[in-house]
């Protein structure tokens, strides 16, 4: 073979075989994974829908809260786990003139579901399982637990049981002392079935089991006509200033129509455990009670801060019905609250007004209205209220003119239970002023308190919003 044909074809080879070597490093590099893309820019989209729901309930306490300019600067509400938790830090700052401590034991915030029920007098199934076997309790004295209060749509109504009656075995222990007060609580208000042994009024027992239901409250619980000496007395037990309304106001018109229709010349309201409500069911209420000579008078004028003058309001009497008195009597005690001594407040200056009972009242000149912030609603303190004469400011209770203890072993209507015996027995012999002081065990007062904690106890003006 000729030289030069022998070096082509090394040549050749030598090529083949770089190119054989090279190839298949070029295809493995063009089926390489492809690099990961870098993390996409963070996105800031502002505060969470959590801080903004603390943030704007203390933008509105800050606003509109009645001691708004004593709420510290620094206060931090993202360190609070929810709104009512906010309402409830805030209330430390509410300090009035010539009073040392914090006047504010009501502002709160409540699920806008929940306040809808609470305000409509409805116990109901919710997500919350919110239902109640439907009676409240007190302790009449040590081992002596009595029932205060049924409502008669719920589980306990139902089933005939009856303020008045005692507790001797609940859920099978008989220990029911102010010692076993947690045990008791759970029983009667936190349990979806309970089993209780009742001792009625006439000394035989009955074991019942109740299953917790939802129902409606009826605030007016009953009404009566008595005759006391000369007197035609009319008795009107009324639980609460929230609930159906329309529901309220016609059982308002059947009392007082009956009322007139039998010569009442003088009338006892029963709010010994009303914690308060509306304003504008005071008023109608207010309106049955004032004598005709006042329609048109100044009944109060709300307050609000110095910020919110403009929202400040004075209502009238505009008199309601025929009953024309020159004096009311109310039976109370600790836990008549709020709108119970606005009415009470609101008389004052037209009317002798008599109050009765174990101890003077809760304590609250003031009020609320909600606020709605996400699916809460939040009730910052907002205004104030004075009666014609400029009279309020009652944070230590409105007092007593005489003294008489709580009946609890007695139904309601029952003419011999203290606070209504002793109005009754009063217009019979004459003597409707006694200095005669109940004396209170603060042991069972305290437990007592705790047992009526669910109670509401508020002013509420739906009428102020934003």
């Amino acid at each position: 073979m000729p030289q030069n044909l022998r070096l082509k074809n090394l040549i050749f080879a030598a090529s083949l075989s770089i190119v054989v070597s090279i190839f298949p490093a070029c295809q493995k590099e063009s089926i390489k994974e492809p690099a990961p893309p870098p993390p996409p820019t963070p996105v800031d989209n502002g505060p969470s829908a959590e801080y903004k729901l603390k943030d704007s309930s203390l933008q509105y306490a800050r606003d509109i809260y009645l001691w708004h300019s004593q709420i510290p600067a620094s206060f931090d509400p993202q360190t609070h786990a929810d709104p009512d938790a906010i309402m409830k830090a805030i209330r430390p700052f509410s300090i009035e003139p010539g009073i040392t401590a914090a006047v504010d034991r009501w502002s709160f915030a409540m699920k806008k579901t929940e306040w809808d029920n609470l305000s409509r007098g409805s116990i109901q199934q919710t997500a919350a399982g919110e239902k109640d076997l439907g009676l409240n309790v007190f302790f009449r004295v040590e081992g002596d637990l009595r029932v205060r209060h049924v409502e008669q749509e719920s589980p306990a109504g139902k089933a005939g049981v009856r303020r008045g009656w005692r507790i001797t075995k609940l859920n099978g222990s008989t220990n029911i002392t102010t010692s076993n007060a947690d045990f008791i609580v759970n029983g009667v208000y936190e349990s979806t079935s309970s089993t209780f042994t009742f001792q009625k009024a006439d000394g035989s027992t009955i074991d019942l089991t109740l299953t917790e239901g939802a129902y409606t409250d009826h605030p007016v619980v009953m009404d009566s006509v008595y005759t006391a000496g000369s007197k035609k007395v009319g008795y009107m037990v009324f639980n609460s200033f929230l609930g159906d309304t329309a529901q309220i106001y016609n059982d308002f018109d059947r009392v007082f129509s009956r009322f007139s229709r039998e010569g009442v010349n003088e009338v006892i309201i029963d709010l010994r455990y009303n914690g308060g409500g509306y304003v504008t069911v005071q008023e109608k209420l207010a309106n049955y009670l004032v004598n005709s000579a006042n329609n048109g008078q100044v009944m109060m004028t709300e307050q609000f801060n110095d910020k919110h003058a403009n929202y400040n309001n004075t209502t009238r009497f505009t008199k309601r019905g025929s009953v024309n008195l020159s004096r009311v009597f109310f039976i109370v005690s600790s836990s008549t609250a709020s709108a119970s001594e606005l009415l009470i407040n609101n008389l004052k200056p037209y009317m002798d007004v008599r109050l009765v009972g174990p101890s003077k009242t809760h304590g609250k000149p003031v009020g609320y209205f909600p606020i709605p912030v996400g699916d809460w609603y939040v009730f910052p303190v907002s205004f104030r209220t004075v009666n014609k004469n400029g009279e309020g400011n009652y944070f230590n209770g409105l007092s007593l003119t005489s003294s008489a203890n709580d009946g609890i072993d007695k139904d309601w209507g029952d003419r011999t239970e203290a606070g209504l015996a002793s109005i009754l027995n009063g217009f019979a012999n004459g003597t409707l002023r006694s200095n005669t002081q109940v004396t209170l065990n603060p042991a069972i007062e305290a437990l007592n308190e705790r047992l009526s904690e669910r109670d509401f106890k508020g002013t509420i003006d739906v009428r102020r919003h934003f």
